[in-house]
């Protein structure tokens, strides 16, 4: 992504929390206040301009949710979309049977009371009470849906404008970011492995970072806060200057070599998971250790999009438990697009636990993409159904990416991971077989042109109708100009000198407890602690890499601790958090991870300048 184009993702992401704000602070004293009921999910939903239904608000509303904070609600924002006019109206059009732009009392009742969610005889008067605006018996549902749409914006706008107006509220903080909120939409995408990062969706932001007119209003401004404060400013070089610590062992092409694939999902709520390995050393020995981007293109002047993305590999040891591991090691110097770890590992058994930032894998604006998707399959001369080209690519990337060892074939297991990450069900040993009789296989597994024939079969079932393949594909990280823009293949390599290392991937249930252990050590045991001012039980660990700044707030008094970040100095950074300004409450004796910071554009050296205080109990 060019820096103008992350420039402009900062600008668009800005104003979505903006947004986010004026709706919360609608409802709410301060944006660091919490949801506390459904109703009042429901409410502040509303004033975002959606229009929640009751199996919307069950999802994110669950028997044991307490508490929302304004980080979940953001994310929520971000998976439910503003309902369109056009929605509202060709939902209407299909209780018009008369199809002439009008609805009658009996015809709306009919469809309130037995469809969906199905109202009461009172609601639906009420709503007709409403909105019949000319008083004649009929709703003209056009106008009711331009006026309610038009409504809708309009108390947007009105909560923006006092927003702005209002000295008070703007001096509120963005938000309570926890490290790990509610995240009920995505229970069954638990199976994955969730890189234990800010919530926050990544976001690039410009080098100017916010705007300069919201610097004085941002910060805390009493003499408690200030004399709670700690403040870090280091400058990076850019990587044009830097040279590779780590040079490469003579006479690699000699020492014994495994290597696996991956892919790093960005999803709904911002998180990225990615599958988990376990490598087995039979002896003591030298390792080169890497990891990068797989690049997927097929034409050398046009590298694939995700190629910027970092990523890293840490390595734990593996006890009787995972409990017991202890982590050994991480790949911290780069050399282009990889990630390098030189070292002795002794004989045994290791997890190795990918990691993204969150930095450069981010969501991205939809608006600019065309209205209408790539098309996904044709009928040919003579009236069959077909693959498009622009689908068999993609389609043959796809296989690239979950042949994680590279031979080529898919075995059993590999499908597997395919399946569950796009369907969330497994397939057992018996459909398996039935695959081998209808799809071209070989030594037991699926060819490349047994997975085209499979995909071609599930679009023929359908008699064309391309719903399950975009389902397919939007799991998979494309958007529907068929991009890979919510994905990032990577490929590990494992080099030893004496033995022959042995690498599989493990289940796709390994979560992220691990990962988030070893974050947290990796940075902590490699810079000491700085306690906050007045503060003597809390603490900030600031980690400076070769190429990537983190940090960790540690909180070992005995109550939750809300400390606001504010990021506003910093120049050509990016933050995972995706904002300049925010908060994060930690609980009492708890460890955090509180942000990553990268630089925007690598050719040009980069300040971080972080303030952290803490904010008084409320």
């Amino acid at each position: 992504m060019s820096f103008q184009e992350s420039s402009r993702a900062a600008d668009e992401d800005e104003a979505f929390y903006v947004q986010c704000r004026a709706s919360y602070l609608s409802v709410f004293r301060s944006s660091l206040t919490n949801i506390t009921s459904r109703q009042q999910l429901c409410r502040v939903l509303q004033q975002a301009g959606r229009n929640p239904s009751h199996a919307t608000l069950n999802k994110y509303w669950t028997p044991r949710t307490s508490k929302l904070n304004f980080d979940d609600f953001c994310e929520i924002l971000k998976c439910e979309k503003k309902t369109e006019e056009n929605e509202l109206v060709r939902a209407f059009k299909k209780m018009d049977v008369n199809n002439d732009g009008y609805i009658t009392h009996s015809e709306l009742e009919k469809a309130l009371t037995t469809r969906g969610e199905k109202m009461t005889t009172e609601e639906v008067n009420a709503i007709f009470t409403l909105a019949d605006i000319n008083k004649d018996g009929k709703l003209d549902y056009s106008e009711f849906c331009r006026l309610l749409v038009s409504t809708v914006e309009q108390c947007q706008m009105a909560a923006l404008e006092r927003l702005e107006a209002d000295a008070k509220l703007k001096r509120q903080n963005f938000g309570s970011q926890s490290y790990s909120p509610p995240k009920p939409s995505v229970s069954s995408a638990a199976q994955t492995a969730t890189h234990p990062q800010p919530p926050e969706t990544a976001r690039a932001e410009s080098d100017t970072t916010l705007k300069k007119d919201s610097r004085s209003s941002s910060r805390p401004s009493s003499a408690r806060s200030r004399r709670s404060s700690l403040s870090n400013s280091i400058t990076m070089t850019s990587s044009s200057t830097k040279t590779n610590k780590i040079p490469e062992p003579s006479g690699l092409q000699e020492w014994h070599h495994s290597y696996m694939k991956g892919c790093f999902f960005l999803e709904d709520d911002g998180s990225i998971s990615s599958l988990q390995y376990q490598l087995h050393l039979p002896q003591t020995t030298s390792v080169y250790l890497t990891i990068q981007p797989l690049s997927l293109s097929h034409r050398a002047d046009k590298p694939s999009s995700w190629m910027t993305v970092d990523t890293s590999l840490f390595v734990m040891s593996a006890g009787e438990t995972k409990e017991d591991s202890m982590f050994v090691c991480f790949t911290e110097s780069k050399d282009k697009e990889k990630y390098v770890w030189k070292g002795e590992l002794n004989a045994g058994t290791y997890y190795l636990l990918p990691f993204s930032s969150g930095c450069k894998l981010k969501k991205r604006s939809r608006k600019s993409l065309s209205n209408k998707p790539v098309e996904l399959v044709y009928k040919t001369d003579t009236g069959e159904l077909d693959l498009t080209r622009e689908l068999r690519e993609v389609l043959s990337d796809t296989f690239e990416v979950i042949d994680l060892d590279g031979n080529g074939l898919l075995s059993l297991e590999e499908y597997n991971f395919f399946e569950l990450r796009t369907s969330g069900e497994k397939c057992d040993k018996d459909a398996w077989a039935v695959c081998k009789e209808n799809f071209d296989m070989r030594k037991n597994q699926l060819t490349r042109q047994g997975f085209m024939e499979l995909n071609l079969m599930e679009a023929t079932e359908k008699d064309g109708d391309p719903a399950d393949l975009w389902v397919t594909l939007e799991a998979m990280g494309y958007n529907q100009m068929l991009e890979l823009v919510e994905a990032c293949p990577f490929q590990i390599d494992i080099h030893c000198e004496v033995t022959q290392p042995s690498i599989q991937p493990l289940s796709m249930d390994s979560g992220s407890k691990l990962l988030n252990q070893a974050l947290q050590k990796s940075i902590t045991a490699r810079t000491g602690a700085k306690s906050l001012r007045g503060h003597d039980n809390v603490f900030i660990y600031t980690y400076r890499g070769e190429h990537r700044i983190s940090s960790v707030i540690a909180n070992k008094s005995n109550q939750k601790v809300t400390v606001h970040v504010n990021n506003e100095q910093s120049r050509n950074c990016c933050s995972s958090r995706g904002m300049s300004v925010f908060a994060v409450e930690v609980p009492a004796r708890t460890k955090m991870v509180c942000q990553h910071i990268l630089p925007i554009n690598e050719k040009q050296d980069w300040t971080y300048n972080c303030v952290e205080t803490i904010l008084p109990c409320t």
